[in-house]
C-alpha cells in the first residue's frame, strides 16, 4: 500500500477525502491510500499529492464521479475516490477570462 503525505482530518474525526467534495468545489490532494500500483496510475494522470482538484458532474447514481486535474477530466469510482485524501484549497480562485466579441466582417 503507498501512502503519500499527512493526516488532515473532518470534524467527524476522519480525514477529508474526494467524496466530500460537491461540484465545483476544490481542493489539494493530501494523500493517495492505494496498493502501488494504482496509486501509480492515478499519478500518471496527474494525482498527484499538492495538485488542486476540482469535483465535477457524476452518473446517475452518483458513481463514477469527473474530477478535474492538471488540466484533464478523469472519472473516479467512489470507491477509489474515497481512498484520496484532501486538505481545502486556500489559493484565490482565478476568475474566468470574458468572451471576446466576434469581430465584424
Amino acid at each position: 500500500m503507498l501512502q503519500l503525505s499527512g493526516n488532515k482530518s473532518r470534524a467527524d474525526g476522519g480525514p477529508a477525502t474526494l467524496v466530500d467534495l460537491r461540484r465545483g468545489d476544490a481542493a489539494v490532494l493530501d494523500c493517495i491510500d492505494l496498493p502501488g500500483e494504482d496509486a501509480r496510475r492515478l499519478m500518471e494522470l496527474g494525482f498527484l499529492p499538492g495538485a488542486r482538484i476540482t469535483a465535477g458532474r457524476s452518473a446517475p447514481g452518483g458513481d463514477p464521479r469527473v474530477f478535474q486535474v492538471d488540466g484533464s477530466e478523469i472519472a473516479l469510482r467512489r470507491e477509489t475516490a474515497r481512498r484520496l485524501k484532501i486538505r481545502p484549497d486556500n489559493r484565490p480562485v482565478k476568475a474566468a477570462r470574458p468572451e471576446k466579441a466576434p469581430r465584424p466582417r
